[in-house]
């Protein structure tokens, strides 16, 4: 049998990053955390979005201090302005509200959902592309500052691919 040339040994790997890198980005989204003090960050993931326009960023936040903290605010490159939210019914309608800070109480997990409280991210300075990832630098009242990256899904994901069937509301 002859031997493969180096040309088809990378062309070979190519096709196999290829296929594996998109599967492994979203392994390491759904099981990857991030610590800063006491609060574990895990499963931080957003919808495809254009550029110009407005996403958001979903997250889980685990106290596990004995402290109370708090998510004071987020920033990103890929947005001129980021902003934390919460959904509220008003009447029949949902809307959305900015919120000043997230409380953490110590030993509980707060979860950033579709639908619920998110990141928003405002004039987006660039496309989320699915299968990218995104900076996202979280601020913390007692933790500080720590950076987490954010998967981008489809545009009509409803969680992290390890999350399941669980169904929010778009954006």
């Amino acid at each position: 049998m002859p031997r493969p040339t180096r040309r088809a040994l990378f062309a070979t790997l190519g096709a196999v990053t290829a296929v594996l890198a998109p599967g492994a980005l979203r392994a390491q989204g759904s099981t990857a955390e991030t610590r800063a003090g006491g609060i574990v960050i895990t499963q931080p993931w957003s919808r495809a979005a254009m550029r110009g326009g407005s996403g958001a960023a979903f997250l889980t936040l685990r106290n596990t201090g004995t402290a109370a903290d708090r998510l004071l605010g987020a920033s990103t490159p890929a947005a001129g302005r980021v902003e934390l939210h919460s959904m509220v019914r008003d009447g029949d309608v949902m809307r959305m509200r900015e919120q000043p800070a997230i409380d953490l109480p110590p030993g509980q997990e707060v979860v950033l959902r579709p639908g619920g409280l998110h990141v928003m991210l405002l004039g987006l300075t660039q496309p989320l592309d699915r299968g990218a990832t995104l900076p996202l630098t979280l601020r913390f009242e007692r933790a500080g500052e720590v950076t987490v990256q954010v998967a981008v899904q489809a545009a009509g994901a409803a969680g992290m691919p390890a999350m399941g069937g669980a169904h929010g509301h778009a954006h």
